[in-house]
């Protein structure tokens, strides 16, 4: 809270510092506030768009780190393609300089659906989010050839414009090795629970 904003954006040199840095804060933040009063989760507009941690100074609401810090000014509706045109300054200086998907599979709001916590480190950071965005993608994406279709996680929805539109999302999963290379299946969403 009292850290000064100089000190945090030499800390925050790095945009792997910056990862690493929000995806503790986020997921620290979710958990300790759910585990002090776990029926703030049912009013969920409240819960993610209330501040509830300070930052150097600046309040920050869940939303404005996943959405605001992480996804580099995307706001949560729009599937991703949609841009903040007048983020502020804060949000300007310390977010991410690219949107990395995988993000999606390491932040843990508390939704039985949520991948399972990690704490991430920034010189660490890209081996622990394949590490992560592979297991979850082995635990609830599924591919069935004789029908062509893959079933993903419907955060892949929500964010769509993060992971690159539809063909995008078939070579994220290709990468991950969840649908052959020269398949093209038709993609069907889990619900989120």
């Amino acid at each position: 809270r009292d850290l000064p904003r100089e000190r945090l954006r030499t800390a925050l040199d790095r945009d792997t510092e910056r990862l690493a840095f929000w995806l503790n804060v986020y997921n620290a933040t979710a958990q300790s506030v759910l585990a002090a009063d776990p029926a703030v989760f049912e009013a969920r507009s409240s819960f993610f768009g209330a501040p509830l941690v300070a930052v150097a100074g600046k309040a920050l609401s869940l939303d404005a780190v996943e959405h605001g810090l992480l996804r580099q000014s995307h706001p949560k509706w729009g599937l991703g393609y949609v841009r903040n045109p007048f983020p502020d300054a804060f949000e300007r200086t310390f977010r991410v300089d690219e949107c990395d998907p995988r993000i999606h599979f390491a932040l843990n709001c508390g939704a039985a659906s949520c991948p399972p916590i990690a704490t991430y480190e920034a010189d660490r950071i890209d081996g622990q989010l394949d590490l992560a965005t592979g297991s979850y993608l082995d635990s609830e994406a599924t591919y069935d050839a004789e029908s062509g279709v893959v079933t993903v996680p419907r955060l892949m929805l929500w964010f769509r414009g993060d992971f690159g539109g539809g063909s995008g999302i078939l070579q994220f999963l290709r990468k991950y090795d969840v649908i052959p290379a020269e398949a093209t299946p038709g993609i069907d969403y889990t619900d989120y629970d």
